[in-house]
């Protein structure tokens, strides 16, 4: 995993919510044993107990879970998974739109260019 993290918010929420991303795209399945605190602090260049912050916040939402002998685990809830992953779906739609509409773009124009790039994407494809 490529960790991109910015001087603008908590370290510990953009650790979270880089976690998250991996899990709902599938590479972290429900279920799979995620590496350990200073292995993936290790891979974010960060303080690991910064990412045993992210780490329990993940925990305390239930997507993540502790097993005494394993470590840490996915949650096997596909259905929470899903979840999260439409509402991070949402969040990145919503952005999207109020970039466009800064740039003076109102909400049939972006359809209509959202249109014209997957149809592009699909000739080329």
């Amino acid at each position: 995993m490529t960790w991109k993290l910015t001087g603008d918010r908590p370290i510990y929420l953009q650790l979270m919510e880089q976690i998250q991303v991996e899990i709902v795209a599938g590479r972290y399945p429900p279920g799979s044993r995620l590496p350990s605190v200073r292995e993936l602090a290790a891979q974010a260049a960060v303080n690991p107990n910064t990412m045993q912050k992210a780490l329990a916040e993940l925990e305390s939402s239930g997507l993540v879970y502790s097993q005494r002998t394993s470590g840490r685990m996915i949650t096997e809830d596909r259905a929470m998974i899903e979840e999260l992953k439409l509402r991070l779906a949402r969040e990145q739609a919503g952005e999207f739109l109020e970039k466009m509409e800064n740039l003076g773009f109102g909400r049939e124009e972006t359809l209509g260019l959202i249109r014209q790039v997957i149809e592009k994407e699909e000739a080329n494809g």
